[in-house]
């Protein structure tokens, strides 16, 4: 039986509730795309393009001027990362550029993470 965490906010993935890509679309659309694109080839706006964002490290992405911070940290993006990130981006990475207060609900994390499986291909 799986006792699911309710007072650790960074909670693991994998006892995250499953994603629905539907609402991580819009999640996507009016929290992240004013900074970002999903698809890959698309440019870089404030933020970083996303494509091919699953299993690349941080701070890697060709043409985009990451903080020495977002470099540094070195961590390889996946589920379980980006779930953590997404909660509070500041204290994940110290010192990164990313002006996102990030999405404290688990629920819209795992949406969001569903688009972005998908989107960022």
């Amino acid at each position: 039986r799986v006792r699911l965490n309710t007072r650790n906010k960074m909670a693991s993935f994998a006892e995250a509730p499953a994603g629905d890509a539907a609402k991580g679309a819009k999640i996507f659309k009016t929290k992240c795309a004013q900074c970002h694109v999903a698809e890959s080839g698309g440019g870089h706006k404030q933020g970083p393009n996303l494509g091919g964002l699953f299993g690349r490290v941080s701070g890697t992405t060709e043409g985009f001027a990451y903080s020495a911070a977002n470099k540094n940290k070195g961590v390889k993006w996946g589920e379980e990362t980006l779930y953590d990130y997404l909660l509070n981006p500041k204290k994940y990475i110290p010192g990164t550029k990313m002006v996102f207060a990030g999405l404290k609900k688990p629920q819209d994390r795992a949406d969001l993470i569903a688009y972005l499986k998908d989107a960022c291909k």
